[in-house]
């Protein structure tokens, strides 16, 4: 014999299960890597630059951007150490 109450503990359930079913595959949905860019960017530009700006200042060179189909040149630029012996690694 099945108590109304339990009936209605296992629809909870079922609802919950449900919404928990449909939230992961929205979350999955929309971490997916964007599409894969087959075209190389150009070579890196030779960029000049001069003595840092303030002391423990660092120069992050400049990259190529992939954008709406295209490739664009970001510039380098001086900017603050995060940490007084941190170094720039590119891509990080």
């Amino acid at each position: 014999m099945i108590s109304k109450g339990g009936a209605s503990m296992d629809r909870k359930v079922a609802i919950i299960s449900s919404l928990m079913v449909i939230c992961a595959m929205v979350i999955l949905l929309l971490g997916c890597p964007p599409p894969t860019v087959r075209v190389r960017p150009p070579e890196p530009r030779v960029e000049y630059y001069g003595s840092p700006p303030y002391p423990d200042a660092v120069w992050r060179p400049g990259y190529w951007e992939h954008r709406r189909g295209d490739w664009v040149w970001i510039s380098g630029y001086w900017a603050r150490r995060p940490a007084p012996h941190a170094h720039w690694v590119p891509g990080h």
